[in-house]
């Protein structure tokens, strides 16, 4: 471990004892540095990085501060690292597997937390996915928050914030303009309305096969189109020559 690295985790440590509680500001540069017996350079880098991690906020003229610690604060970074995995095939598609894993657990668990309003949410996106089913950029923005609605229902922010990161804006429209092409955009319409009839009933194993097949078929989707785009990039094979 770096010397950097010691200085980071003196001050998580600080945070996690409760001596610097979410909400309170850090001593100034020179009375940290002595307090945790670091150099003010030390010091420094270590409230930069965990800034940087969105642990701390730098408020100019004020202060630093401990940040209120949600998940969905500090795992705001997840989403923009995957927009950068977006020319990364292998990247991608870990991604969907990773999906495939949390999706239909966390709308398996919805199903038995989701409250009537709750339900009237999704179905709003539902009902708009339904009128947009030809507007790729109506179709993804429907999807999100129809996806969104379902997972928030479980009351797990933590759930909430890894699912939304993983999904990916640029990677969720790249699928729906996929499907809209292939005219394959009404079965997956059909899988949603599978998802919000399974939580409608209020059936935690009904609602995971239904979520674990719309995973499933877009996850396939996503394969094919793919190699696809692997073999057009790769240009026509020429057979070889015998005799």
């Amino acid at each position: 471990m770096s010397l950097t690295d010691r200085a980071i985790e003196q001050i998580r440590e600080l945070i996690r004892t409760g001596a610097l509680p979410p909400g309170s500001k850090l001593p100034p540069e020179p009375e940290l540095a002595a307090q945790l017996g670091l150099s003010r350079n030390l010091a420094r880098e270590a409230v930069k990085a965990l800034a940087v991690a969105r642990v701390l906020e730098v408020r100019r003229g004020d202060g630093t501060y401990v940040t209120s610690l949600q998940p969905s604060l500090l795992l705001e970074g997840l989403g923009g690292a995957v927009e950068l995995l977006q020319g990364d095939t292998v990247a991608l598609l870990d991604l969907m597997e990773v999906r495939r894993l949390l999706e239909p657990v966390a709308t398996s668990l919805a199903a038995t937390r989701i409250t009537d309003e709750q339900l009237a949410e999704v179905k709003q996106h539902l009902d708009a996915m339904r009128a947009a089913r030809d507007d790729v950029e109506q179709l993804n923005a429907h999807d999100a928050a129809f996806h969104r609605a379902v997972v928030a229902a479980t009351g797990n922010e933590t759930l909430l914030t890894l699912l939304e990161g993983i999904s990916g804006r640029t990677l969720r429209a790249r699928i729906w303009r996929g499907l809209v092409d292939d005219q394959a955009s009404g079965r997956t319409l059909a899988e949603h309305e599978a998802i919000f009839e399974a939580l409608s009933s209020r059936d935690a194993v009904l609602t995971h096969a239904a979520a674990l097949m719309h995973v499933n078929h877009t996850e396939q989707w996503l394969r094919d189109h793919l190699r696809n785009a692997d073999s057009l990039e790769d240009g026509p094979q020429v057979p070889p020559v015998h005799g």
